[in-house]
């Protein structure tokens, strides 16, 4: 009989241990506690299960917005860890089957995970399982010292149906709330910002110093100032207001006044003039006394048509009506020449009036 009641305990605590392996198999895979699950669910869940007070009265909703105070920078930011109580032990665990699992971590030891996170740089690396910046999103670390996305971390979880690093494998980590992604990120910003605004305030100056300064180089050279001239020009042009009606009657007038002088040099040197008035015109040359010609500074033939010397004839000479006189050929050279002056308006060289000439006979 004592034999079978030995067989018997040692069947029993076979038994048990048997179950107790199995219920603590059946714990691992399941997806309770994992240290990702949304706790603001079930709290709202407690709140609603809540019985109600028998002083609590009905809110009426107006429709109005209520005013909220914005939540501070450094509540927002605050790290905090997502199991701090470690999971109920097993029935395998309190057998002693299994060993208890570890116990949570404290600060120190989380300063420590953190410390090896920011050495090996994981929060300026993308996200290990959607490869994507952490940026502003909510941010994780584990106890192994590798960071995630909080709802990439939760997504794995759910797939995978256990608690595991999705890197080093590592079960029953626990998970600490973090901020240095988004920190890394808002500097990420501010540097970016700080830079194109010095960018821009660089390249304003830049401009500026190219408006009053001229470069060096020579292409460069003459586009500042070509765009001078033409902006200078554009500024006179906008600044002169043009009548045209006072242009075309000045123009007009112009011409009226040179017809009026044409038309009296034509009266002068058209009208003829009369023997009597060559006569006239000539006592006034002989009151001159000229005895050079003015244009070639040779003597004038004598009058009468007399020889001055032997072998050598006197040269034809031309009577102006202004009583100038002149060697014929010298008098035609000098209308080849002037270029201005046209037949019959040719100006006397000395008096610059308009003549009429009488060849001398010699």
């Amino acid at each position: 009989m004592l034999k079978n009641k030995g067989h018997s305990s040692k069947k029993d605590n076979l038994a048990v241990n048997a179950v107790a392996l199995q219920d603590h198999i059946l714990h691992d895979l399941q997806l309770r506690n994992l240290s990702v699950a949304d706790h603001s669910k079930t709290q709202l869940q407690k709140k609603e299960n809540k019985p109600l007070k028998k002083d609590t009265k009905a809110v009426i909703d107006t429709g109005l917005k209520k005013t909220t105070q914005c939540p501070k920078l450094e509540d927002s930011e605050k790290e905090y860890v997502l199991d701090p109580k470690p999971p109920p032990l097993t029935l395998a665990q309190k057998l002693g089957l299994i060993g208890p699992p570890p116990p949570p971590l404290s600060s120190d030891e989380w300063q420590k995970v953190k410390q090896r996170s920011l050495l090996q740089g994981d929060s300026m690396q993308p996200c290990p399982i959607c490869k994507e910046e952490f940026e502003l999103r909510p941010q994780v670390l584990l106890s192994c010292s590798h960071v995630f996305h909080k709802a990439c971390l939760q997504a794995f979880e759910k797939f995978t149906n256990k608690k595991t690093c999705p890197l080093c494998r590592k079960n029953q980590y626990e998970t600490q709330v973090i901020h240095d992604g988004a920190r890394l990120f808002r500097i990420k910003c501010v540097t970016r910002i700080q830079a194109y605004w010095r960018g821009y305030i660089v390249r304003k100056w830049y401009r500026n110093l190219r408006k009053t300064v001229p470069p060096t180089d020579a292409k460069l050279r003459k586009k500042f100032f070509e765009k001078k001239f033409t902006e200078i020009s554009h500024r006179i042009l906008c600044s002169y207001s043009t009548n045209i009606e006072e242009l075309f009657a000045e123009i007009d007038q112009c011409l009226a006044i040179n017809r009026s002088v044409l038309q009296q040099l034509e009266e002068k040197c058209g009208h003829e003039i009369t023997e009597e008035e060559w006569e006239k015109i000539q006592v006034q040359a002989l009151r001159r006394e000229a005895h050079e010609c003015s244009i070639c500074l040779a003597p004038l033939s004598p009058a009468g048509g007399q020889s001055v010397g032997a072998g050598r004839r006197s040269r034809e000479m031309a009577l102006l009506s202004c009583s100038h006189v002149f060697h014929h050929a010298c008098l035609l050279a000098l209308e080849e020449f002037s270029v201005g002056d046209r037949p019959p308006f040719h100006a006397c060289p000395l008096c610059r009036s308009c003549y009429q000439k009488k060849i001398l006979e010699c």
